[in-house]
Formats: structure tokens, sequence, C-alpha cells
């Protein structure tokens, strides 16, 4: 039978099974219960501080929940179902411990404050981990492109053959994708660092606490400024969803192109066996389930994050028990995104090889260089546009020949325009294709060079 719950006297009877069932959250916000136990400590020091507890009574609750902290990392302390969440099962072990002094810890608190900051505590920590993964991540870009500064790869857009890249840039797109995920991340900490400590049930307390106490003890950068915005406030769990999500995008669309880049239409990498699995029927199948599992993966914190907004848009103030359902979706994105980085970290830095002798030979069998041909005739005073349209041209009547533009002779490009001289073949050569990119953040050579020696600065400097 399940035990009753530390309600008050209102009550008269204990839940229903079912509801009791209906109505926990232990099976998954047990995630918290160092965070729990890390900010009661707080709470017990500000109330022997502010003289509402004695400092013997202080000692003896941080005391407990240390005991209690160390009897849960060696698997003594597994609450169940009847302990309704980990703010109780934490509260009543602690009775147990101390007697009726760990009754006192709830003094001038609600558990609507105590597990707003639980989570901002777990979310605090977990963003500086994914921090750390993201910059592995770009660690490991960072390797691969130094090795292939001049490793020609095809550039598209639309998918369609574009214009050939430096491999290196090519990464380098992603490193700074990661970035912006960084950045993203530490904005978003500023708004998880806020303190609802003390902000109790929805409009403060009748006690003389002291909140930035609390706040300098956790490392809290503010507090809330309004009780009722302290206790109902899941912005910052939004935020983090929809940072999360950009960074699975950023993961997907990497795993996206390792998928076609394996595929046999484009053989740009070769998977090693250490990152791949293989088919239960075919047997020559080597399958990139890695990338196929991220790129996956990317829609169920798309979809946590969709839910966090549903959850708050109808929330009248303040705590609703709708705010329940929001730790679920934290906790999973949380997890995600750092087995995601992780897995592509290791495919990347050990999991697939690039093929230079594919990759240049596919930067030779297109028309990509067409534009370059343009910007040749533009430099001998042709106006762009005009040059534009008669390089059209010379691709559709090639294309009907069977011819790339590498295999027109000098007669027939002087034929086409009499800017064309013996040069034209070494300026639409793929490598000084790529080389004459020398704009700022382009493709050339030099540009890339700085590029990466600007990378390496900014991951240093952290």
């Amino acid at each position: 039978m399940t035990e009753k719950q530390t309600w008050s006297q209102r009550f008269e009877s204990t839940l229903h099974p079912a509801i009791a069932r209906f109505n926990a959250s232990i099976s998954f916000d047990i995630e918290l219960i160092e965070y729990d136990i890390t900010g009661s400590q707080a709470h017990a020091q500000m109330l022997a501080h502010t003289g509402i507890i004695s400092p013997e009574e202080a000692k003896q609750l941080v005391t407990g929940l240390d005991k209690i902290r160390q009897e849960y990392r060696q698997g003594k302390f597994q609450p169940g179902i009847d302990a309704e969440d980990v703010h109780f099962a934490v509260e009543k072990r602690l009775t147990e411990i101390a007697g009726d002094v760990g009754k006192k810890l709830h003094t001038a608190r609600s558990r609507n404050d105590q597990v707003g900051t639980d989570t901002r505590l777990y979310l605090r920590d977990q963003i500086q981990q994914i921090r750390q993964h993201l910059r592995e991540f770009q660690a490991v870009l960072l390797d691969i492109a130094e090795k292939n500064i001049e490793t020609l790869i095809p550039g598209y857009t639309h998918l369609q053959r574009a214009q050939p890249v430096s491999l290196a840039h090519h990464l380098l797109a992603y490193f700074q994708m990661a970035q912006r995920d960084l950045e993203r991340l530490g904005d978003v900490y500023q708004r998880v660092n806020i303190s609802p400590l003390g902000c109790g049930a929805l409009a403060g307390t009748t006690f003389p606490i002291d909140r930035h106490y609390t706040a300098k003890l956790l490392h809290f950068d503010q507090i809330y400024a309004n009780s009722l915005d302290g206790v109902s406030d899941r912005d910052f769990a939004i935020e983090f969803l929809c940072a999360a999500s950009i960074i699975m995008v950023h993961l997907s669309r990497l795993s996206e192109e390792v998928i076609l880049w394996s595929s046999e239409e484009f053989r740009f990498v070769t998977l090693k066996d250490s990152c791949a699995t293989g088919s239960s029927i075919m047997p020559q199948k080597k399958n990139p389930d890695v990338p196929e599992l991220v790129r996956g993966k990317t829609g169920r914190v798309f979809g946590h994050l969709q839910a966090m907004l549903v959850i708050i848009k109808g929330l009248p103030l303040a705590y609703n028990k709708d705010l329940q359902e929001d730790k679920e979706g934290i906790f999973d994105s949380v997890n995600t995104i750092k087995a995601c980085l992780e897995a592509i970290t290791i495919l990347l830095r050990e999991g697939l090889e690039f093929s230079p002798e594919r990759l240049a030979q596919a930067v030779t069998e297109d028309f990509s260089n067409a534009t370059d041909v343009a910007d040749y005739l533009a430099a001998r005073g042709v106006p762009f546009r005009e040059a534009y349209n008669l390089v059209g041209k010379v691709v559709k009547t090639s294309i009907g020949a069977g011819k790339l533009l590498k295999d027109l002779t000098l007669e027939e490009w002087q034929q086409i325009h009499p800017a064309f001289a013996a040069d034209i073949y070494e300026a639409i050569s793929p490598y000084q294709v790529v080389a004459a990119r020398n704009s700022y953040g382009g493709t050339g050579f030099a540009q890339v060079r700085q590029a990466l020696l600007a990378a390496r600065t900014q991951i240093s400097a952290e």
C-alpha cells in the first residue's frame, strides 16, 4: 500500500495507487538529486546565516545531505514511487538521518522555487559539458582541415556541381557553425544562471531570508526580481532547447553530407569498420549508421522544443503541474546532444577516410569552372553579363559535343572571343580556380590558411 504523502492535515486519505503513479516524477527527476542536495545545503546555510535556524542545526542538515549524496553515489539510496519526487525523497531520508531537525530544511522554501533552482543548476552544468563537446568537435574538424588545405572537393548549390573548393574550407564552415553554437549556449547560460530560490510558492516568504546569500553560495549571477516570474519562468529551458535544436541542425547537415559522400555515386569518403555496420542479408553493404542516427535523433530534439513551447503557451501565473513535463525533454535533449557530438567526433577522427584520387577526379569532370571563364573575360574588359551569356552558350555547345571546357582548343576559344589566350587553360584548372578565390572568407588557399590560424587561436584562447 502506498505510504501517505507528506501533505497537510487538509487531506484525509492517500492518493489512488494509479494516480500516485501518474503524479510521480521520481523515475526521471532523480537525475536532479545531486543538484537538489547542493541547493538544499545552500538553503540550510542561509537559514543559519539569517538566524532562522541555529548554526548547529544547519551543520546537521548539511552533514545529513552529504550522507545522502554518498549513499546515492554508492547505490544505497534508490527511492521508489512512494517518494513521488526527488525533493520529497531527499527530505524524507534527511529526516531519517537527522531526526526532527530534518523537518526544518523546508522552512522558507517551496517545491516550486526548489525545482526551479535544481533545474537551473543541472542545466548550467550540462551547458558547460556540451560546450566542451563542441570544442572537441571543432578540434577534430581543424585537424582534418589542416591536412587538406589543397585537397579539392566539388562545391554544390541546389545539390548541383557549382564551383570547386578547398576541402579544408568546406570543413571550416562547420567549425563556424559550431562556434555560433558555443556562443549561443553562452548567451543561454546567462539566463539559466539566475536564482529563483527564495521566491517560495509564488509570493515570496514572511521569513527574513537572504536570497543574495544563497545565490552567491550557488554561484548564480543574479536573482529573479519577481517571485511570480521566478517560479513560473521556463524561458531559459525554451532557449536551451532552441540552441540544442540548432546544434542538431548542424550535426544533421554534416551527417547528410557524409552519407552522400560515402555512397557509391559519390565515393568521396570510405567508412572504416569501427564506425559502420553491415546488412543482415546483403554481405557487400557497409552502412553509415552513425550519421544516419544523428540525422534521425535530430527530430526528437526538435520535438522536445515544440513540446516545451506547447506546455508553456497557455499557463496562467504562477506554477502549474504542467511544468513537471519540462524535465524529460530537457534531460533527453542533453543526453542526445552529448551522445551525437561524441559519435560525430569519433566518426571524423577515426571512422572515415577521404579519397584524394576520387576527389581530384571529381573536380575535373564538370563545368564548375564556367564562372572562371566569365571572370577571365570580365578581367579583360568584357562586361560581366555579356561574358556570362557567352559562356552559357559555350557550355551548351560543349555539352552537345561531349566536351568539357578544358577540352576546347585555343582556336575554338578564340573563335568564341578574341580575348582568350593560351593562359585560359591555367585559369580554368581546378587548382587555380580555387586558389584565385582569395577574397576574405573565400576558398583561396591563402585565405584558408589564415582562417585555420584564426580558428586555432580562437580555441586556444578559451
